[in-house]
């Protein structure tokens, strides 16, 4: 009996070992590939997030009734990250380890990716954000390429330099104020490179001025703004801060352009702001819907058809982010994660509803920016401006 009883226990501990060996080839061996969303469906950018989710579940069912890919279907694990540091961390763990994905998809904000970075690296498993647009995403601090993550938007310093361009070249403006969030790594990033451009085409920073996250009134440091007399105004921030503070200059007569980037793009900005308040207001974007490309038409036929509502950049670039994907793991020939990263990394001329753009060296792609102008609250498109 004491024989017997070893033999079993070897055989359940064995088995035991060999269950927890799942790799991450064997853990898409079914019918589907598991592929995770940790966004922020919840919290103070949720719009983000579920805009990003939106375009994202277009995709995948449009691909899975198409026949998937490799002959699987893609099964999404979505998880909410509440807008929070801490709990992306958590979600991209638990995506990684207990929930076996193949690759993991989010989050919207810098500093969530960030976060969720870790987790992806130390499981060698891909993460793609669509959205995620600080410089160091996808490099540490020396420079070195963090080889599993990736992105497949522009990222801050080119924000920057391409909206220092347009306030010069374009608008004829000389003299700027900025105004920025001095919590967030998107906001600093963009009003560092902002200036650094502006200053050597020749343009003078009359001052740069800050705020926090949450803040909700702006009157004391646009007064002061106001009394230098600027010919624009930057404002590198998310929208809920930034409604309140275009509204509130308005209200003290400070009728200048304001200029700003990506996180401007949330029709929760003209609720906030009030559609009276939102001209002459110009933000660097992915996606606009005026675009007459094919891609773009179809697109938003289709988005419309399932949401009844128009597209914006945040579902166009989830939407392009899912067929990046889906071009990879093509090419990968498998759903293997350390194929997959090779597959990302060699993508050349993808071509979406956001652009055509390919992977450089430093995991981020090359494409161009779509320049809004706010009219009377509604984001129109002005001009393409392309990478010098």
């Amino acid at each position: 009996m004491k024989k017997i009883l070893l033999i079993t226990l070897t055989l359940i501990l064995t088995l035991s070992l060999l269950a927890g060996c799942t790799s991450s080839t064997s853990k898409n061996d079914s019918n589907t590939i598991r592929v995770g969303l940790n966004y922020e469906l919840s919290g103070i950018v949720a719009t983000y997030g579920q805009g990003l989710t939106a375009g994202a579940e277009l995709a995948i069912e449009e691909i899975n009734k198409d026949g998937g890919v490799l002959g699987k279907q893609i099964e999404p694990v979505k998880v909410d990250n509440k807008s929070e540091d801490s709990e992306s961390a958590n979600v991209s763990t638990r995506l990684a380890t207990r929930d076996n994905v193949v690759v993991l998809l989010g989050p919207a904000t810098s500093g969530n990716t960030k976060a969720a970075s870790p987790a992806a690296m130390q499981n060698k498993i891909p993460l793609i954000s669509a959205s995620a647009t600080a410089d160091d995403i996808t490099v540490d601090s020396n420079g070195k390429v963090r080889e599993y993550i990736f992105k497949t938007c522009y990222s801050d310093s080119f924000q920057g330099i391409m909206m220092a361009e347009f306030a010069y070249d374009d608008l004829g403006l000389k003299n700027a104020a900025i105004l920025n969030d001095s919590t967030s790594d998107y906001s600093k990033g963009v009003s560092q490179n902002f200036q650094e451009t502006y200053k050597n085409l020749g343009g003078n920073i009359l001052t740069e001025e800050a705020y926090q996250a949450k803040d909700t009134d702006f009157k004391a440091v646009l007064t002061n703004i106001k009394g230098l007399n600027p010919d624009v105004l930057f404002v590198p921030g998310y929208y809920e801060e930034v409604g309140l503070i275009i509204r509130q200059a308005r209200e003290l007569g400070l009728n200048i352009p304001i200029l700003g980037a990506d996180g401007y793009e949330s029709p929760k900005l003209t609720e906030i702001a009030g559609k009276d308040a939102l001209n002459d207001v110009y933000y660097s974007s992915h996606y606009s819907p005026m675009d007459n490309s094919e891609e773009v038409k179809g697109f938003k036929e289709r988005f419309k058809a399932k949401y009844s509502k128009e597209a914006d950049a945040f579902n166009a670039l989830g939407y392009d982010m899912v067929y990046f994907l889906k071009d990879a793991l093509e090419r990968a020939g498998e759903a293997n994660s350390e194929k997959l990263k090779e597959a990302l990394e060699s993508t050349t001329n993808f071509t979406g509803v956001t652009g055509t753009f390919s992977i450089d060296e430093k995991h981020n792609p090359v494409k161009s920016v779509t320049i809004i102008e706010m009219k009377d609250g509604v984001p129109t498109f002005l001009k393409k401006l392309d990478p010098k």
